[in-house]
């Protein structure tokens, strides 16, 4: 029963999900996401990666995904937190869509920008469906999650309200707060399914809240820089139907 299941779960029809604005989601006939399908092929064989880390990943999602039972008794929600972070161009969006047709998962992609309030966040966390991926592409550009929660002096303050427009004001007061998606991340609405990953990508790790990105929320951290020699024979084979060549 269980390998049926298995292979039901792969002749599936994945898809991939982007959240309507919160501000619509009370129309008549309004939806809280829209979906295409999901036929990237990417996989760990096509990602710019050296073979030692790509390995690791493997193994770590295979036993992620063997985890039921683990978790269960650990008293531990099933799910696991990826941060990717690296320069631009460095594949972290085709690892995403590599874990995803690894592991059989859809992929909800996450724009915070859109999303008013928590509690708007918390309603996409309770319609996301289990075997899935969320994805926050670009968190240091998503909203205002970059800085140390430092105090403004009372004069920066006064300042910083005098260049505010009243549209402004309106627009911040509605806005997802750093305390907001942490609770979402590991909060106790976030058990409420479960076998799901949370990956969050970045160009500017430093720019990151230390409580956002800690272990244990972000359970795995991959650096995705400037490819190494071993790393660039994966592009060459790729791109190139090079495979073998005398300087390798």
């Amino acid at each position: 029963m269980a390998e049926g299941k298995a292979v039901t779960v792969r002749n599936r029809q994945r898809k991939l999900f982007t959240n309507n604005p919160s501000s619509n989601w009370h129309g008549y006939r309004s939806k809280v996401r829209n979906h295409v399908l999901f036929v990237l092929p990417a996989s760990f064989d096509t990602v710019v990666m050296e073979p030692g880390k790509r390995k690791e990943n493997l193994d770590e999602l295979d036993t992620f995904r063997r985890g039921k039972e683990y978790y269960a008794n650990v008293g531990k929600a099933w799910k696991r937190g990826y941060l990717l972070y690296g320069p631009p161009g460095m594949d972290k969006s085709t690892t995403v869509t590599a874990m995803a047709n690894h592991m059989d998962y859809d992929i909800y992609d996450l724009e915070l920008t859109t999303v008013k309030t928590n509690s708007d966040l918390k309603r996409l966390l309770i319609e996301t469906m289990s075997k899935s991926i969320i994805l926050i592409e670009d968190i240091d550009c998503s909203l205002e999650l970059t800085g140390k929660r430092k105090q403004m002096s009372k004069k920066d303050e006064e300042e910083s309200e005098k260049k505010k427009l009243p549209a402004e004001e309106k627009d911040e007061s509605s806005r997802v707060t750093l305390s907001g998606l942490l609770n979402f991340n590991d909060g106790l609405w976030s058990a409420s399914t479960g076998e799901r990953l949370v990956v969050f990508t970045t160009n500017h790790i430093e720019k990151l809240d230390p409580a956002l990105i800690r272990r244990g929320r972000m359970d795995k951290h991959i650096e995705m820089s400037y490819c190494s020699f071993e790393a660039f024979k994966v592009p060459a084979k790729n791109y190139l139907a090079i495979s073998m060549h005398w300087t390798f």
